[in-house]
């Protein structure tokens, strides 16, 4: 009998794997773990260049606006965070979707891996908002109906981490997670499309398909500054899922409850 332990026998490394292989095979923890050993780091590396090249032209170069003044350098800045918001609570509500249909280790943790760097990115684009606002329209904050969605999607995803740490059955929280995450994706399109159903205090886009009302400069801060928020959530994304799946794996088993026959 080989004495070669089962471990051994996977194609744990990324390089074993071969170019043709499907991304399906990355459904199974331990091939996943060993993609993301391989890739987090390259992403987070990639994302420090553009937010320093980002910042330098946000707050050095770009120059001021001549309604808003210096407070409109934050441009850049608040609307990577808010784009990121927005795509990250899509993402996670689609990783939700599929945990609750294939109930894949690998899904519900990249679900719950996005959480708390969505609300990070939400509360960044809400607090540069109110730095803003607050010489523009003079007052920090405003009952405007982007401003309450965007709230909104920063209390979802606090409910998501929430639930996921409100019960001691994994299964249980990961499905009323999903479940929380898949009904507050209908606030995506409100927080889109409220500058256009609603008369708010709220600019309107900056960036069409006729081309971009910005200045040169405050075009490439804004694509690095979202390049630099997608590299960062990437690599946390992938190096937060790796680590929860870890925690799974050496978790000791939960006993079984015994029921007491009656005699």
């Amino acid at each position: 009998m080989s004495t070669t332990p089962l471990a051994s026998s996977l194609p744990l490394s990324p390089a074993a794997l071969p170019p043709w292989a499907s991304w399906r095979r990355l459904a199974s923890p331990p091939l996943f773990e060993a993609w993301v050993a391989r890739w987090w780091a390259p992403l987070a590396l990639l994302g420090l260049p553009c937010a320093v090249a980002g910042l330098w032209l946000t707050f050095l170069v770009v120059p001021a606006d001549a309604r808003q003044g210096e407070s409109a350098r934050l441009l850049p800045l608040h609307v990577a965070a808010a784009w990121m918001s927005m795509w990250l609570y899509a993402v996670m509500a689609f990783w939700s979707g599929m945990a609750l249909v294939w109930r894949g280790r690998v899904t519900s943790a990249l679900a719950q891996a996005m959480a708390p760097t969505g609300a990070l990115f939400c509360a960044l684009a809400l607090v540069s908002g109110a730095l803003w606002g607050r010489p523009t329209w003079g007052t920090w904050w405003a009952w405007d109906a982007r401003l309450a969605s965007q709230l909104l999607l920063l209390l979802l995803y606090l409910g998501v981490i929430g639930l996921r740490a409100a019960f001691d059955d994994e299964r249980r929280a990961a499905r009323l997670a999903a479940l929380l995450a898949l009904v507050g994706a209908v606030n995506l399109p409100v927080i889109w499309f409220s500058v256009h159903w609603w008369n708010t205090l709220h600019q309107g886009a900056t960036l069409t398909p006729r081309g971009a009302s910005m200045e040169m400069s405050q075009l490439a801060a804004l694509v690095l500054m979202f390049l630099a928020a997608w590299a960062y959530a990437a690599a946390m994304t992938l190096l937060r899922a790796r680590c929860i799946l870890a925690e799974q794996r050496l978790a000791p088993p939960r006993p079984r409850p015994t029921v007491k026959a009656w005699r």
